[in-house]
């Protein structure tokens, strides 16, 4: 591990921990496209609150950290870390865009003997396949004999301060089993809990995509129980307290599946499974179930307005957050925006109330219109809590609706003798 110098492409929620992380070991560059980004972590803050400006500014001031847009700052550098986004399109295929951008700019810098790591969620044979041709293109050097690769899939979890990257158990690969070595020495130098070395890049490829693949349908079934048991008049939240003092249950909750991982990453299996004439039945029944709980949040919402004899048309609804999950302001890939465009076919008077989304990103991904302020003397035909943020129990919610009024828990968050309904 002599010498080594990382470089780490992509600054978000996963590339900017693990960077900060890196560099109080090794000599440690950022690399985003992004300038305002960039220009803001060089400043000693991170917006998406994943590394405190505490940390972050130790690690600019104490241990050299920099970050750049600037692709020429890459070239002095010899471990390669890619840590991009991997989305899927309007019809959830797979777009490797930013990953084969990545690629690029890697086979602009890369040098013999260099060694380039991915992070980014894929299906197997994306790193060797699709990725590594692009650098070997670009750079004009041959894969195993003049450039080596790795990969070792994030497990971030955005807003969780308890599982930070540093205590998270990594898997590790290597392109062959000398670099395999290199890759995993490099990430146990700064793991509290180590790490495990997959046998090869497809293993680690896909042992990635099943961990997000299995919490999926695990919380699908959760989400079926609830509409099974909601038409049955029965208190999902009971049942599974119930079936919880049974000692291999494994105890879930229904609720909104969405953000960057669980809501994305198993429509690249799905995909692959298919070209391989594998139909994924159940994890497409899966996906199709979860993304459809938005909807069917906000038609249990207008049910009980319905049997309260409130009327929907027109109605004046609060929604309490936005973000993904709870207490971080991730937007990516929201389920709240489905509650949000079912209800406003009923009405234009709703509002989204958030303490941690940016107002202005919302407005730019989503075409929606937030407010990061509630006026607690505003009265509401109904209210629900889609988002489990710590700042909400601080509002008395029975003070913002009519005596008539709605309230829904989509996450089982409130006390339960001030809702109406809860998945």
């Amino acid at each position: 591990m002599k010498n080594i110098k990382i470089a780490v492409v992509g600054l978000g929620y996963v590339g900017l921990p693990l960077a900060r992380l890196f560099s109080t070991k090794f000599e440690t560059i950022g690399f985003d496209l992004n300038k305002s980004r960039v220009e803001e972590l060089n400043n000693g803050h991170d917006s998406t609150m994943e590394v405190d400006d505490e940390l972050l500014q130790d690690a600019i001031n104490n241990h050299g950290f920099r970050c750049t847009t600037n692709i020429d700052e890459l070239k002095d550098f010899n471990f390669y870390v890619v840590a991009v986004p991997t989305p899927v399109d309007e019809n959830n295929r797979p777009d490797l865009t930013p990953l084969i951008k990545a690629s690029e700019t890697i086979g602009k810098v890369i040098s013999k003997n260099d060694i380039v790591v991915y992070e980014s969620t894929v299906y197997p044979g994306v790193t060797e396949e699709e990725c590594i041709p692009v650098v070997e293109k670009i750079s004009g050097l041959k894969f195993n004999v003049d450039f080596f690769a790795g990969y070792s899939p994030e497990r971030i979890n955005p807003g969780d301060k308890l599982h930070t990257v540093e205590k998270i158990k990594k898997v590790t690969s290597g392109s062959t089993p000398e670099i395999a070595d290199i890759v995993d020495d490099v990430y146990n130098s700064v793991l509290i809990n180590g790490t495990h070395k997959a046998p090869s890049i497809k293993v680690a490829e896909a042992s990635k995509i099943i961990e997000n693949s299995q919490r999926d349908v695990n919380i699908a079934f959760m989400n079926e129980l609830a509409k099974i048991f909601n038409a049955m008049n029965i208190d999902t939240q009971d049942v599974i307290e119930a079936a919880s003092s049974k000692w291999n249950f494994i105890k879930l909750n229904p609720g909104l599946v969405g953000g960057h991982c669980i809501g994305v990453d198993p429509y690249y299996l799905i995909q692959k499974a298919q070209v391989y004439g594998v139909l994924p039945r159940i994890m497409s029944t899966a996906r199709h179930l979860n993304d459809g709980m938005g909807e069917y949040v906000a038609n249990q919402t207008i049910k009980l307005m319905n049997k309260k004899g409130v009327l929907v048309k027109d109605a004046k609804i609060l929604i309490l957050g936005i973000t993904f999950k709870e207490n971080c302001p991730d937007i990516r890939n929201t389920k709240v925006v489905d509650i949000y465009h079912t209800l406003n076919e009923f009405t234009d008077n709703i509002t989204i109330y958030d303490p941690w989304a940016d107002v202005d990103l919302v407005r730019k991904e989503y075409s929606i219109n937030i407010t990061n302020h509630l006026h607690e003397k505003e009265c509401f035909d109904a209210v629900i809590l889609a988002v489990a943020h710590e700042k909400f129990l601080d509002i008395n919610i029975k003070s913002l609706v009519k005596e008539n009024s709605v309230i829904y828990d989509v996450k089982g968050f409130l006390d339960r003798d001030i809702i109406d309904g809860r998945l």
